[in-house]
């Protein structure tokens, strides 16, 4: 136990060179506006409107909406905001945790990423007893837009899904704008990270679980595919990583749409109204509206 907590405060006293921790501690007025959405404690539960297993999708919105958090994120404080936006127009939206590590609550993601695809395997079938239905789409940020990918490429998600919608999706792995390298000036920072929490560096570039996600191409037959990215984000770099190549995939840059947009990579899946538009738009083509700078305010 010791020795463990010793590993643990030498994996802490790097996390914030590794550029990971933004994702707990940017913005001070997102994250006390999580906070007081919810507390680590409520992670999954019900909240305004989501995670109501009642809920039965309508003609207007036939498919439920899963929600995949980010790194160091869980279902509740990730989509405190977008989930009640998209219940409010009609969906019947679910979110839950994954990637748990012993000793860290409320902050999750961080275990191994193939096991963490397997937890939103188990997930989506839950979503599909639950509400009937024979699909869902999925929305996810960072990590969360990506992991759905290995769910569809290898553990037979394909038939189940319609649509896969990443905002700052972490597809091809991430430079940390340049901090990344840390993991091999560092001495036994790579070890250190991968024996403790893997899901850090399995999203790493050039890992091997990325190599594995990418090689013979982005997507599959069948999905319809959306990137919602920011030139700002500084957590997924560089940004364009994010962007999928292959048939049924629709690559969207916020500043394309909203020059004035300055969101970067939290902000972008947690309170940015321009990337929350184009999601919804993604989740319903055939009604899309144009998302402009007027979408900030609606």
């Amino acid at each position: 136990m010791k020795q463990r907590r010793s590993i643990w405060r030498s994996v802490r006293s790097l996390l914030p060179a590794l550029g990971l921790a933004v994702a707990a501690v940017a913005t001070p007025t997102v994250a006390s506006a999580a906070t007081a959405s919810a507390s680590p404690a409520a992670a999954s539960t019900v909240s305004s409107g989501w995670n109501d297993d009642s809920c039965r999708p309508s003609a207007a919105h036939p498919r439920p909406v899963v929600l995949v958090h980010g790194t160091l994120e869980n279902g509740t404080n990730n989509w405190w905001s977008f989930a009640p936006y998209l219940t409010a127009r009609g969906y019947c939206v679910f979110s839950f945790d994954y990637g748990k590590i012993p000793g860290i609550p409320g902050m999750y993601g961080l275990g191994p990423a193939e096991k963490s695809a397997g937890e939103l395997a188990r997930y989506v079938d839950k979503v599909l007893a639950t509400t009937g239905a024979s699909k869902v789409d999925i929305v996810g940020h960072s990590q969360g837009g990506m992991l759905p990918r290995y769910y569809l490429k290898f553990l037979g998600g394909a038939p189940k899904v319609n649509a896969l919608v990443g905002i700052a999706p972490n597809n091809h792995g991430t430079t940390l704008s340049g901090i990344a390298k840390l993991l091999d000036v560092v001495p036994g920072a790579r070890k250190i990270i991968t024996g403790t929490a893997p899901g850090l560096t399995d999203q790493v570039v050039g890992s091997d679980f990325m190599k594995k996600l990418n090689e013979g191409g982005d997507t599959v037959p069948g999905v319809r595919y959306t990137v919602i990215a920011t030139r700002y984000d500084e957590v997924v770099t560089p940004y364009r990583s994010g962007f999928l190549d292959g048939p049924g995939v629709r690559n969207v840059l916020v500043q394309d749409l909203c020059p004035v947009d300055i969101s970067m990579h939290l902000t972008l899946g947690t309170i940015d109204r321009v990337a929350f538009h184009e999601a919804t738009n993604a989740l319903d083509p055939e009604h899309a509206t144009p998302a402009t700078c007027a979408s900030m305010i609606g």
